[in-house]
């Protein structure tokens, strides 16, 4: 086994295929066809909102995401949400639905608990989701990649931290809260859940040096040997192959 080339039995965990970029395509497109219909046909969607404190208002934290005040407001959203789904569904493939889904059920919650008497709509709130998960993860995972991505998004997103205070009127500076707490809560919750970095075989503390086969090449003084006794599988195989071409050429000369 040569230890150069070979790794530990493990899965791929970085890999692209073409639900990296479909899915967050999709659901990004999606917010634009609903912002669509809402225009054109239902203009009442748009109070379809989180209305804090109102058992009316829980519905809201199922539609809310889906529906945006402008399509300035859109706008702002769509292209962070799909750079940040399109770096969850490479990075963290395994969990990227459930930090969809829960984040937007979780985040939607604390806003319902802690948010002004108001119409609270937009995909900001998932949009901390995706930051404040992304960069805790990153420092808790502690993975050079994911590290790396954590150093990445702050320096895309940093400035979205003021944004979870009152700084702006008209902001529903509580949903960006209560998406911030709910990321940095899900990386605390699937720690456990995070990228190791890939293992070697000679990095294993039960390899033995004398069953590698290019460590055979050398000597204890670090000397390469050149010319090694023929393994006892190659003998084998060679034999076969002898057998095999005398056995065809006592075919030919029939």
């Amino acid at each position: 086994m040569n230890y150069l080339n070979l790794k530990m039995n493990q899965p791929q965990q970085f890999r692209y295929s073409t639900s990296v970029i479909l899915y967050p395509l999709v659901f990004v497109l999606s917010l634009w066809m609903v912002f669509w219909l809402q225009v054109r046909f239902f203009p009442k969607i748009k109070y379809m909102g989180i209305r804090p404190q109102t058992w009316e208002g829980l519905m809201g934290i199922f539609t809310s995401p889906l529906i945006h005040a402008d399509i300035e407001h859109l706008y702002h959203n769509s292209i962070p949400l799909f750079v940040l789904c399109v770096a969850l569904f490479y990075f963290y493939r395994d969990i990227s639905w459930k930090v969809l889904g829960y984040g937007i059920l979780l985040s939607g919650l604390i806003t319902w608990c802690i948010g002004r008497p108001s119409n609270h709509i937009g995909a900001s709130g998932l949009v901390y989701v995706l930051v404040s998960f992304m960069f805790f993860k990153g420092i808790f995972a502690k993975h050079y990649r994911l590290v790396a991505l954590s150093l990445m998004i702050i320096f895309l997103y940093g400035s979205l931290i003021w944004y979870v205070f009152p700084v702006k009127e008209g902001m529903s500076w509580e949903g960006h809260l209560g998406g911030l707490v709910t990321g940095l809560l899900f990386a605390v919750l699937f720690r456990k859940k995070v990228a190791k970095p890939e293992r070697y075989v000679w990095q294993e503390p039960n390899f033995n040096e004398a069953d590698d086969v290019f460590l055979r090449h050398f000597d204890a003084e670090g000397n390469f040997i050149e010319n090694l006794e023929p393994e006892i599988e190659d003998k084998a195989f060679s034999e076969e192959q002898h057998i095999e071409v005398r056995y065809t050429f006592k075919e030919n000369k029939d």
